[in-house]
């Protein structure tokens, strides 16, 4: 078989790569850059917990841990006034910790990420990165992707599947002709880098209406070495930032927090004492790394799927408003992807299990777009400072929804539930219980032991296979061979063997929600697919049957003639040619407000 095309050596192509050369599945990386990614310390990525730890199991712990920070609370602050302050837990790549404590982001540099990633690749024995090389044709057939690329390196390149992972200005996407509707320069940010003291070591802080040269919201966030980067929102416009401009809002900013450094929930939502004359507040030394503008677009591909070429991270979705996090969805898409791709390319697939990537992804990052969308007026248009002064607790909402954004939490950063998935099981098939995870949630990272004995967090066992976990409470005291033989796991044992997927069976002590002897069955990106109470192979068997989308070897592959969307590029899902539905509700602003 051949090998599976990622264009795109960024993060996202790159963590898709390493999940496929870990499942299996070679795969070759065009990249179209020279030379080493460059070092911008003002470029960051926050990554949360889910993603984390995905880019952890892909072999990049060590430079999370080194280059990256999690930091030990969030304030959001308005004015002089502390509004909320989240305490995170110790937790490292994978948990929170003790007493229920939200577990941090990481925050790192991006291009720290990008050489991980990189490095960790460079290894595989599957995988290999072709640079040089600027994708100019794409055909399809019923068999397999042929792209050619021009440059040094230039040549064809026979793949089975091909992924578009090249960014915002996509090649990928506009060879396969989908459009890319949405919106442009939707937020714009001055960023800096900066070495400096700040009165709250270790903590991010989001502060509203901060001054003078502050703007109407500056966000600052530790790196590690003492390194924070600043993102000063910028008014409606195209003006331009100058250096003078930048370093006076990096003064103004640094001398109020110098002045301030409690923001406490006691000072007065107050102007500043006057101060005589020509008199300024001292500003704190620091030392000025790198800058830069940041400008958010929110754009969405209408097709994520074509036949055998997909689109991930930036190339299929643009986002970034009220904090929220596009490498994020980009590395969701990656994982994601990755394990359906591996089934399709060692057994074959039904169309229902490749569209689901689309269905999936598409619909969790849409509905992100909506709900920015619709808090963007609130947040941002003119009319929020009368409201905060007319409502009670209005400034306190307000500021909760952009917390929400910038910690994960809430329709702006929550994980994705994929409720109504096409891979789904059907009621009928299962008789489920609940538990503290919805179907289709992302599982809680709840402590487990393998078969041979070993107690790791459940996250670290995804990717490879389905996951069936038996909570059990008390085996922890029992070595592994006597309960592995006792109970309810012989029999569990037996109907993981007959699943039609590969099946790994963990045991947990106890589960959110969950009572003894409850079996839970997780797909391969950690979302829950069902739980039972017992073991009951039949409904295990369909319900595994259901998340590999049908019987394997289903319908035959036959992408649309001619390389283009199948209905005019207005409303198709799939790519098999008939499977047509609308993807995006009617009247959804968000979506149709511009074209390419």
């Amino acid at each position: 078989m051949d090998p599976v095309i990622v264009v795109g050596a960024g993060p996202v192509g790159l963590a898709l790569a390493l999940s496929l050369s870990r499942l299996g599945v070679p795969s070759v990386v065009l990249d179209d850059t020279t030379g080493p990614e460059p070092v911008r310390p003002a470029r960051t990525a926050v990554l949360r917990e889910d993603t984390a730890g995905y880019v952890a199991r892909l072999g990049c712990a060590a430079t999370l841990a080194s280059a990256g920070t999690r930091w030990t609370a969030w304030r959001t602050v308005r004015r002089r006034r502390l509004i909320e302050r989240v305490e995170f837990g110790p937790g490292g790549l994978w948990t929170s910790g003790a007493d229920d404590a939200p577990a941090s982001p990481v925050h790192l540099p991006q291009h720290a990420l990008t050489c991980a990633l990189r490095a960790a690749l460079e290894g595989e024995e599957l995988a290999r990165i072709v640079g040089g090389g600027r994708l100019t044709e794409l055909e399809q057939d019923a068999d397999g992707v042929s792209a050619h690329t021009r440059g040094p390196g230039g040549t064809w390149w026979r793949g089975s599947y091909l992924v578009g992972c090249d960014g915002p200005r996509s090649t990928v996407r506009k060879l396969l002709e989908i459009r890319f509707p949405g919106r442009t320069s939707v937020e714009r940010h001055a960023v800096a880098a900066i070495r400096a003291e700040l009165p709250w070591p270790g903590e991010a802080l989001l502060h509203r209406a901060p001054g003078r040269h502050g703007g109407a919201e500056v966000c600052a966030r530790p790196l590690p070495d003492g390194v924070w980067r600043l993102d000063w929102l910028l008014p409606p416009g195209r003006d331009l930032v100058t250096p003078d401009a930048l370093v006076a809002r990096i003064r103004d900013s640094l001398a109020g927090w110098a002045a301030e450094p409690a923001l406490s929930a006691d000072a007065e939502d107050a102007p500043q004492p006057p101060r005589g004359r020509g008199q300024a507040r001292p500003v704190p030394p620091y030392e000025l790394l790198d800058t830069g503008v940041h400008t958010v677009h929110h754009r969405l591909a209408r097709r994520w799927r074509h036949g055998r070429a997909f689109l991930a991270g930036d190339a299929a979705h643009l986002l970034g408003a009220l904090g929220t996090q596009g490498l994020d969805e980009g590395l969701r898409d990656a994982e994601n992807l990755a394990w359906k791709l591996a089934l399709a390319w060692h057994h074959g697939a039904s169309e229902t299990l490749l569209d689901s990537y689309q269905a999936e992804r598409r619909g969790a990052v849409a509905a992100r777009l909506r709900a920015a969308d619709q808090a963007l007026p609130r947040l941002r248009d003119g009319g929020a400072g009368r409201l905060r002064r007319a409502v009670p607790g209005a400034a306190r909402g307000h500021a909760t929804l952009l917390t929400d954004g910038h910690l994960g939490r809430g329709p702006l950063g929550a994980p994705p539930v994929h409720a109504c998935s096409p891979l789904a099981p059907a009621p009928a098939h299962t008789a489920a219980t609940p538990v503290g995870t919805l179907p289709g949630a992302p599982v809680a990272d709840v402590p487990v032991t393998a078969a041979d004995g070993s107690v790791v967090p459940l996250r670290e066992r995804l990717g490879r296979g389905l996951l069936l976990v038996l909570v059990a409470p008390g085996t922890g005291v029992w070595e592994p061979r006597h309960w592995r033989s006792a109970g309810l796991m012989p029999r569990l044992t037996g109907a993981a063997e007959g699943l039609p997927l590969a099946t790994e069976v963990l045991v947990a002590e106890e589960y959110p929600g969950a009572a003894a002897h409850t079996v839970l069955l997780v797909r391969p990106d950690g979302h829950l697919v069902t739980a039972m109470s017992g073991v009951r192979p039949a409904e295990l068997y369909a319900c595994a049957d259901a998340v590999r989308g049908g019987a394997f070897g289903g319908a035959a592959h036959q992408p649309p003639a001619g390389g283009g969307d199948a209905a005019g590029g207005d409303g198709v899902a799939g790519g098999s040619p008939g499977a047509e539905c609308v993807v995006d509700p009617v009247g959804t602003s968000v979506f149709h407000s511009e074209r390419d």
